[in-house]
């Protein structure tokens, strides 16, 4: 695909598009073949300040649209999302990688996800609380919190961007949104359905830039009052401490390393074919992917061979050949810490049962692997692989499946395979984690609240919980 048929990305400001004042910051590659698509504008001082003030001006007459009408504009934003998805989804598999197939489903949640909000926006109700005194009234009324800086990753470059988004816009509040430079063509597909579907200028800008200077920028200004954040922990502390300076609060999505216990009772064949399904899903490049995989002495050996053949039948390749089953790594960062994670987990004494190399000559592809008799030593069960990679050890007892699951500090995602009702009451209670997943992997869908704990954030999007966040409850009291 040549990068002809890859838009020039721009900066969205003030309802315009608009080449950044800083020149350009990042290339644009394209996973599949290491080919340039684009390069990215960076946003200047000037930019950036332009989109705070267009941020600012329209928030008073956006959060007094009624509720209804904001929907409106969701809803609408979501069929034309719809109508368009054929040409999203190719952009989002040129620039990040992934198959077609996923791409296109990762721009229906979205667009499902704009119309949850736009239906939940609705019930925004607030309470009235008994009054103390005759013929009073004592009243909680749920406002918009305010402008937003809203941060996004580029692993899901339209499902990430959506949620905050679309929560914020039905909250009432307005959103200068900086996505991930390395995949724009997406997030500007958002921020153009949302246009054409009637958004008032200013109430959604996008900027891209250097990232540490944008959300400095971004977080400092006393226009912004609400930070939203999907990303690592490191940087999620970073941010944090900068919106502590102006005493603004945060929802943080952070990383994880999420393990996966399988009992002697599971049902070892839909568990494998899970299994597979949730580690090769974007290649393995989700904060909430199965990493750590813990696996009880009775079908250890049994587990362990199936899931490698398993894994060996995966079809890797381009994502818009639509035989492949699993696309390329986003980055060559990514495929670098494949090889130093695998490697160090194999020079400890672990054994490589599938994959461990690159499948193709060019592009960022790498065979999922399965690393079994993984020591506790090894990096790979300490740092997030965030990629194709499973590691698996032998448990004995559900004391000390838990104890080895809730051993690091992240708590974002945790999984349970077993046929055993107690089991699945007691895993459900003890594991540390925002989400909790038994006989599945899913842990995240539009109705529900989605957050970590520890070093995986706080916080929580999707869900009432998710409009919740961007909105401050204002207690009246009117006496008279």
């Amino acid at each position: 695909m040549s990068a002809s048929n890859y838009p020039v990305p721009q900066l969205f400001i003030a309802g315009e598009w608009r080449n950044g004042g800083g020149g350009s910051c990042v290339v644009v590659r394209n996973p599949a073949t290491g080919d340039t698509l684009a390069e990215v504008p960076r946003a200047n001082a000037r930019d950036l300040d332009d989109a705070l003030a267009s941020s600012a001006s329209v928030f008073d007459s956006w959060r007094r649209r009624p509720a209804i009408e904001r929907g409106a504009i969701l809803r609408r934003a979501a069929e034309l999302i719809r109508e368009r998805i054929n040409e999203l989804a190719r952009l989002m598999t040129l620039e990040q990688g992934k198959t077609l197939a996923e791409s296109a489903l990762e721009f229906s949640i979205a667009a499902e996800t704009l119309d949850w909000y736009a239906a939940e926006g609705l019930r925004a109700y607030g309470r009235v609380i008994p009054a103390r005194l005759p013929g009073a009234r004592q009243l909680v009324l749920p406002e918009p919190i305010g402008p937003v800086a809203a941060l996004t990753p580029w692993n899901f470059p339209a499902v990430l961007p959506a949620r905050k988004v679309a929560a914020a816009l039905a909250a009432g509040c307005t959103v200068v949104l900086k996505p991930s430079e390395e995949t724009p063509a997406s997030s500007i597909g958002l921020a153009q359905a949302l246009a054409d579907a009637g958004l008032p200028d200013g109430a959604l800008n996008v900027v891209f830039g250097v990232p540490s200077e944008v959300s400095t920028h971004l977080i400092r200004s006393p226009i912004i009052r609400k930070v939203h954040f999907t990303g690592s922990t490191s940087v999620g502390r970073q941010l944090a401490l900068l919106a502590a300076e102006g005493l603004k609060p945060c929802t943080l999505e952070l990383g994880g390393h999420a393990p996966v216990l399988v009992f002697d009772d599971a049902d070892l064949e839909r568990t494998v074919a899970t299994c597979i399904q949730g580690k090769t899903r974007n290649a393995g490049q989700v904060c909430t992917s199965p990493t750590r995989f813990l696996v009880q002495d009775g079908i250890y050996e049994e587990f362990v061979s199936r899931f490698g053949e398993a894994m060996d039948r995966v079809q890797v390749g381009p994502g818009l050949d639509p035989t492949s089953q699993m696309g390329a790594l986003a980055n060559q960062r990514r495929l670098d810490a494949m090889e130093e994670l695998t490697a160090d987990a194999v020079t400890r004494g672990a054994r490589l049962v599938a994959g461990g190399r690159r499948a193709q000559d060019k592009g960022y592809f790498w065979r999922p692997s399965l690393v079994a008799d993984v020591p506790a030593s090894a990096k790979a069960m300490e740092i997030e692989p965030f990629g194709p990679l499973a590691f698996v050890r032998r448990f004995s007892t559900l004391d000390e499946a838990l104890t080895e699951a809730n051993r690091l500090p992240y708590g974002l995602a945790a999984y349970a395979f077993t046929r055993s009702a107690a089991t699945a009451v007691a895993v459900g209670d003890e594991l540390q984690a925002g989400g909790v997943g038994i006989n599945s992997f899913a842990v995240s869908h539009t109705e529900a609240p989605f957050g970590g704990v520890k070093d995986s954030g706080y916080g929580a999007e999707g869900g009432p919980e998710g409009l919740a966040a961007f909105m401050h409850q204002k207690y009246v009291n009117h006496v008279t």
